[in-house]
């Protein structure tokens, strides 16, 4: 990371969908620079967490837990969604859909509801997780790629409703990262080459790839960003 020591000293920010991939290395870039970082998740992960980040469990799906959530907070200055599901070659059933759906993109609705209060008393940012299928479709993953598009589109709403509380609003939009929920793809000689050949910059993308970007979004050097959706994908999108 290219950033000032101690940049997000004094800053509390919650992350979900943050034990394990790329929620992991944003809570980890963000207790890194100085913040106080909450890591939200189903369960405690891989065990990849920096030591100074305390971790929760909650299911962003839930109006309960994240009631509960957001009880035990009285202050919040960055809130990072990244909390998804993919079910690759199963979400053409509805009830899939619908599952995938909940959590990816009415998951990332409610938190951004329940934080707004928060946020507003310390003109935070809000950073969400979009994908190169919130720009096209995926034949395997219809609930997948609808979330995706329907992120990019809330992100670009909310920075309009949220902009009067002096709360920015943006995403990343993560290319093909190798991260557990890539795992096949990264395994399947035949689907990660055919990945590579068109990523102009050659590989994989890392997480920390991703956690910087956030980074760079939450910080003051982004103070006059918002409603934009940042491919992070190595050139994939325009090759």
């Amino acid at each position: 990371m290219t950033f000032q020591p101690g940049l997000f000293k004094g800053k509390h920010a919650l992350v979900t969908g943050a034990t394990q991939g790329i929620g992991a290395a944003v809570a980890n870039a963000l207790a890194a620079l100085g913040a106080n970082v909450t890591a939200v998740g189903i369960d405690r992960g891989d065990r990849s967490l920096d030591a100074r980040v305390d971790v929760r469990l909650a299911d962003v799906s839930s109006e309960a837990d994240v009631a509960a959530l957001f009880g035990k907070l009285s202050t919040l200055d960055i809130l990072v969604n990244c909390a998804g599901i993919i079910r690759r070659g199963w979400e053409h059933d509805v009830a899939v859909f619908e599952q995938v759906v909940a959590v990816n993109l009415t998951g990332t609705m409610r938190i951004c509801v329940a934080a707004r209060p928060l946020l507003a008393a310390r003109r935070g940012v809000i950073v969400n997780t979009a994908s190169m299928l919130s720009f096209f479709g995926g034949a395997q993953v219809p609930g997948y790629a609808a979330s995706k598009g329907g992120v990019a589109q809330l992100t670009k709403s909310l920075a309009l409703a949220y902009a009067a509380d002096g709360i920015r609003v943006n995403a990343v939009a993560p290319g093909w990262i190798a991260t557990p929920l890539t795992q096949a793809l990264q395994q399947d000689q035949g689907r990660s080459g055919a990945i590579l050949q068109r990523t102009p910059l050659g590989r994989w993308g890392q997480p920390e790839d991703i956690a910087d970007a956030v980074a760079f979004l939450c910080a003051p050097a982004s103070a006059f960003i918002t409603g934009v959706i940042l491919p992070v994908d190595g050139g994939y999108l325009v090759a």
